[in-house]
């Protein structure tokens, strides 16, 4: 139990990094009071992923690590790696940037500025960048149960600030639901597709064969998608009733204002919180990144200049609004997710098996090709 928990602490890490923060503002401007339903929808189409990620791990990689497997097969999985890399470029962006509008929303409105959150992101991942290539990202790596630590202690505290909330509302004046914004349905499924991200992260059990089994790495996968679909559904629950202070408008941080409006003492460990986890995600990200291209590009990159390559490319995108970030991360992994698919469908005997494949490889294409911002 204890190596699965242990295994397990990756890839929980890594889903609540990727966008719990700021999932209840972009669900609300796109479904309002219907945002938990939206909320397990993609859950539920990441859990069917997750169960073609763990059919590789038993299936599709020992066939490719003993050279038994089909062309076709070791191509895409190559391409997949690729895709991989590119999906981390965007991921590490993305969470220095969630991590800027943080700090600087915790300082107050008059510091968040665009060019105030593009001059620390471009710092935080040029630092990343620096230390990866001169000293190796291995130490920085250690703050991931720390974060992971961190976050926990402070959803259980919002957790307990929006429920009780939730009771006082309830027994007072009764809840004050959020209205429903006026989407259309084809606006709605390209919005919430745009949120995979916020559940993205369970695939690297994938990629810890280094460390744990085959069996280890399949149960750790899903049970890091147990637990996140849990509390992620629980979340939108709980904040559904304060969902109605954030009106019309989607903000990347507006959790910090939510959390104000539950209890004065949640807002600053919100801020904490979202700085260890975001920082610990870009930099696992960043070494998971680096690791691929290494493997992908058979050494001819090696890890401290796929380091710089991946910090480079973030800085550049930088620049870009965190919700257009966040649709295109959503996008990139969607496709690495479809690259998936067809390596399981390649190497599948089983009809029904195929068809379920093809169809998930259908749906994350779908999400590649036409997911759009919030907002």
């Amino acid at each position: 139990m204890k190596k699965l928990l242990a295994a397990t602490a990756t890839p929980l890490a890594s889903i609540f990094g990727s966008g719990f923060l700021v999932i209840i503002p972009i669900l609300n401007g796109a479904v309002g009071k219907y945002a938990l339903f939206a909320m397990a929808a993609v859950c539920a189409v990441a859990y069917c992923v997750g169960s073609v990620i763990r059919y590789n791990i038993a299936n599709a990689e020992p066939q490719i690590e003993n050279g038994s497997a089909a062309e076709i097969t070791r191509r895409l999985e190559q391409a997949s790696d690729l895709a991989l890399v590119g999906a981390y470029v965007i991921s590490v962006c993305l969470y220095i940037n969630i991590l800027a509008s943080f700090l600087l929303g915790g300082l107050g409105e008059q510091f968040d500025t665009p060019l105030a959150r593009h001059l620390i992101s471009v710092a935080i991942i040029a630092a990343i960048g620096a230390i990866g290539y001169f000293e190796g990202l291995q130490a920085l790596t250690k703050l991931e149960k720390l974060a992971l630590g961190a976050t926990l202690l402070i959803i259980v505290a919002l957790f307990v600030g929006f429920a009780s909330y939730d009771v006082n509302a309830y027994v007072g004046d009764g809840w004050t639901m959020p209205e429903t914004p006026p989407h259309s349905w084809w606006e709605i499924i390209t919005i919430v597709g745009g949120t995979l991200i916020v559940v993205q992260g369970f695939e690297t059990s994938r990629y810890l064969e280094d460390v744990y089994d085959g069996p280890t790495r399949i149960r750790s996968c899903r049970l890091s998608q147990i637990v996140s679909t849990v509390v992620y559904l629980l979340f939108i629950a709980l904040a559904t009733p304060l969902a109605h202070f954030l009106g019309s408008t989607v903000k990347d941080n507006d959790l910090i204002m939510l959390a104000g409006k539950a209890s004065v003492l949640l807002p600053l460990p919100v801020v904490i919180a979202a700085v260890l986890s975001q920082f610990s995600a870009a930099v696992a990200d960043t070494f998971g990144g680096a690791g691929n291209a290494e493997e992908a590009t058979h050494g001819h990159v090696d890890l401290k200049h796929a380091t710089v390559l991946i910090c480079g490319g973030a800085i550049i995108l930088c620049f870009t609004p965190t919700l257009t970030i966040l649709a295109l991360a959503s996008r990139a992994f969607a496709f690495y997710y479809c690259l998936q698919c067809l390596v399981a469908t390649s190497i599948s005997k089983s009809t029904p098996q195929r068809v379920f494949f093809l169809v998930m490889a259908g749906v994350l294409a779908f999400i590649t090709l036409f997911a759009v911002p919030a907002g």
